[in-house]
């Protein structure tokens, strides 16, 4: 992952409110639903995401600023308390493996309090072994090495953690849908139907790898990218639907889009601007089976420009048919 600086196009001093300027423009020129054609916007536009989310919030800012996180959030490894940072050479900040000598020197094992030493390590490192360490091994009073794999004392975290919007049919229907990795990586992700924003999908051994260790998992973060026409609500989707004066007073059959297609709904006569219509399972498929509903709320939309004709059927309309919608506001 880039320095989130260099990903928003900000500099370290920028004010909160720059920051949030240049996240907003980035966000709508790469977000998928503008590149259709691009299959790397999705990539790009999760980046922006992630290094919002750093250096977007004050605290997190700080943290990585001070170097407590690294450009994912990662907690970065600070070393032992008043002392180093740890062995050179151990990729994400991990150990790879640790050697004391316990002896070998003048005058054998015993000479200057070996012995002694040996038994405070073993004491030390016994705990360490039970619960995941694999306990000395080496030479005899020359140079032992302790190793610990995932999961034991210093072991570093390997997970990946990544951001993947996905359309509403897509969450709805599942699918399978391309994502790159920071380290530029890149995987086929299968979409389960159903998934919804929030939701976290973990791929088993996807992740960092570091020699000694097992395999980090790669976790997915699922966000559901806004819809041009339907609003979730929960389980619920919910439609503006926009009808026309004469539909309105006269009623008739119109068709509604729903997932994956469209029905026809009947409209009453003498529908009102607002009134509700529930489409019973057209919503988003629930956890424990079945669908939420689809509500439509009318629109009345009246031509565009001005209608001589219709502005005269209304004028008398007016004045035969006089009547105050607003009565009970007053």
């Amino acid at each position: 992952m880039r320095d989130p600086y260099e990903v928003l196009g900000v500099q370290r001093n920028a004010s909160a409110a720059a920051i949030k300027s240049a996240y907003r423009k980035l966000a709508k020129k790469h977000h998928p639903d503008n590149n259709k054609n691009d299959p790397k916007a999705a990539a790009r536009f999760s980046e922006v995401n992630t290094a919002n989310e750093i250096v977007g919030d004050e605290d997190k800012r700080k943290q990585f600023d001070r170097g407590e996180i690294d450009a994912e959030g990662k907690p970065r490894f600070q070393g032992f308390p008043g002392g180093g940072a740890g062995p050179r050479g151990a990729p994400g900040g991990g150990f790879e493996q640790y050697s004391f000598r316990t002896g070998g020197g003048p005058g054998g094992p015993g000479a200057g309090g070996g012995a002694a030493f040996e038994d405070i390590l073993n004491s030390m490192f016994a705990g360490a072994a039970a619960g995941g360490g694999r306990g000395p091994r080496g030479g005899r009073g020359g140079s032992q090495t302790f190793e610990f794999d995932g999961g034991g004392f210093g072991a570093p975290d390997l997970d990946l953690n990544v951001t993947m919007t996905v359309s509403l049919e897509e969450a709805v229907k599942g699918g399978e849908k391309r994502v790159r990795l920071p380290n530029g990586k890149e995987l086929n992700v299968k979409i389960p139907a159903g998934v919804t924003s929030g939701q976290q999908i973990r791929l088993k051994g996807q992740g960092e790898t570091v020699q000694g260790h097992r395999p980090g998992d790669l976790l997915i973060a699922i966000t559901i990218a806004p819809h041009p026409v339907f609003k979730v609500d929960g389980d619920d989707l919910r439609v503006d639907l926009p009808i026309t004066l004469y539909e309105a007073v006269l009623g008739g059959k119109v068709r509604v889009p729903v997932v994956g297609g469209a029905v026809e709904l009947t409209v009453p006569k003498n529908t009102s601007s607002g009134r509700t219509f529930r489409l019973k399972g057209k919503g988003l498929p629930k956890s424990g089976g079945g669908n939420g509903d689809q509500f439509v709320t009318t629109r009345i939309m009246l031509p565009d420009g001005n209608d001589a004709e219709l502005e005269a059927l209304m004028q008398k309309w007016r004045d035969d048919h006089p009547y105050n919608p607003r009565s009970g506001m007053e």
